[in-house]
């Protein structure tokens, strides 16, 4: 892609609003892999759209996990969102929930409810085989009667199907009336434990026995279920257990347009995304949420469907916000040619007609940038440096290409490309002025 492909045309005289989009290749950012030639995924992969996009942008590392929170998405996208999470965060079910359009009250409790394999008291796998919403339903469903049966002194427990192996467990509260939980409760989300034992990864703190017992009855309740007698005889895995993690009350989280509203940023943003974490996100900031039909969340995504979502959206909209969860799940399996597969098909489909539209437009910024860093090597999230790219009609660049080591050059370069916390690249990529 040439320079002259990101030229803007002349003004016409009339007002312009800005459009901004961001690109969210989520868990894409990793470490020099052997198998790759001792490259990262992102130098590995073929990004003629994102290197054109570097060229003329400003490249720099971020770090969007502060080192008291959990490195995953639901710390990180807050932040890359524009909000503190040590201000805003308070666990993941409660985003998730928002995004279901569950309201929690004061002294209301969420809880992410994974379906999971465990097989001779190892994690072997925190999907379930990647378990339908359908068979996910009905699996949930004998848990709530098990759950009924053998703790009939809980009221106020409900599992709440989600979208496949990723569901709640939400607990409505009363005034006066001590919560089960308490704000030191802490587990270890399941993808963090694939291929590991589970014996000494169970929550701990207040409320940590209640789930505790309840994800080892889940293994009763499960057993022999048709929904997992049939995925056994397909060959599949079948759900042995649910996996209590994540747990929180509400966020209460300033809109969006307000926050922001110094900036210049108009009023109306719109997230793309199949992921509930990045629904429910949008949702407490005020933001529309766009679904896109073939959008999975996984490897088989629809790439080219988000980009032309993303190009016909902002038509309406001043901030539209695609994030693509393909190369995390990549990581997840340790599985090293599909995450640059899946990067070179946001390069390819998302990024490279997004960057041509943007050039017919007067004004308009870009900025692409992953939460956190996925390992491959761990297949687990981590916090640390991740690199962005910030491109626009009004900024000039020093020329380059984007992926970890040519981001970190450019901060060798130029200590300020360093932008920290990472909530505030939110802030730089706004404002005009900067």
């Amino acid at each position: 892609m040439s320079r002259q492909a990101f030229q803007s045309p002349p003004p016409s005289g009339e007002p312009v609003r800005m459009k901004y989009v961001i690109v969210i290749p989520d868990g894409a950012a990793d470490a020099p892999q052997a198998s790759l030639g001792g490259l990262t995924p992102f130098q590995a992969a073929r990004t003629p759209a994102l290197d054109a996009v570097a060229a003329r942008g400003r490249v720099g590392l971020t770090n969007h996990v502060p080192d008291s929170l959990p490195p995953g998405s639901e710390v990180a996208c807050m932040s890359l969102l524009g909000y503190d999470p040590l201000r805003f965060f308070t666990g993941r079910a409660p985003l998730e929930a928002a995004a279901k359009g569950i309201e929690l009250a004061a002294d209301d409790w969420a809880v992410r409810c994974n379906l999971v394999t465990i097989t001779d008291g190892v994690m072997e796998d925190f999907t379930a085989g990647h378990v339908s919403t359908e068979e996910a339903t009905a699996l949930l469903a004998a848990c709530q009667e098990g759950l009924a049966a053998d703790f009939p002194d809980l009221a106020g427990w409900q599992f709440t199907p989600g979208v496949s192996y990723r569901n709640l467990l939400l607990y409505r509260g009363s005034a006066g009336v001590p919560a089960p939980l308490g704000s030191d409760l802490r587990a270890t989300p399941p993808h963090d434990l694939v291929d590991q034992p589970v014996f000494d990864a169970f929550p701990r703190g207040t409320g940590s026995r209640l789930l505790t017992d309840l994800m080892a009855s889940s293994a009763r309740w499960l057993a022999g279920h048709p929904v997992n007698v049939a995925r056994i005889a397909a060959g599949k895995r079948p759900a042995t257990n649910v996996w209590l993690w994540g747990a929180g009350r509400a966020p209460r989280m300033e809109p969006f347009a307000t926050k922001y509203a110094a900036t210049g940023f108009g009023s109306r943003a719109t997230m793309i995304t199949a992921v509930d974490l990045l629904r429910g996100l949008a949702a407490l900031a005020g933001w529309k949420r766009l679904e896109v039909a073939g959008a999975t969340g996984y490897l088989d995504t629809d790439y080219a469907a988000k980009g032309r979502a993303a190009i016909a959206e902002l038509a309406h909209a001043d901030l539209v916000c695609v994030h693509v969860e393909a190369p995390d799940e990549a990581s997840h399996e340790g599985n090293a040619g599909e995450k640059v597969r899946a990067i070179e098909r946001i390069d390819e489909l998302i990024v490279a007609p997004i960057a041509a539209h943007l050039a017919t437009l007067p004004e308009w910024r870009l900025l692409v940038c992953p939460d956190h860093p996925t390992f491959l090597a761990t297949k687990t999230h981590s916090r640390g440096a991740v690199p962005y790219v910030l491109a626009g009609s009004d900024i000039e660049g020093a020329g380059g290409t984007y992926d970890e080591v040519a981001a970190a050059a450019a901060v060798a370069r130029d200590p300020a490309a360093r932008i920290e916390p990472g909530w505030t690249l939110m802030e730089r990529f706004l404002d005009r002025s900067r």
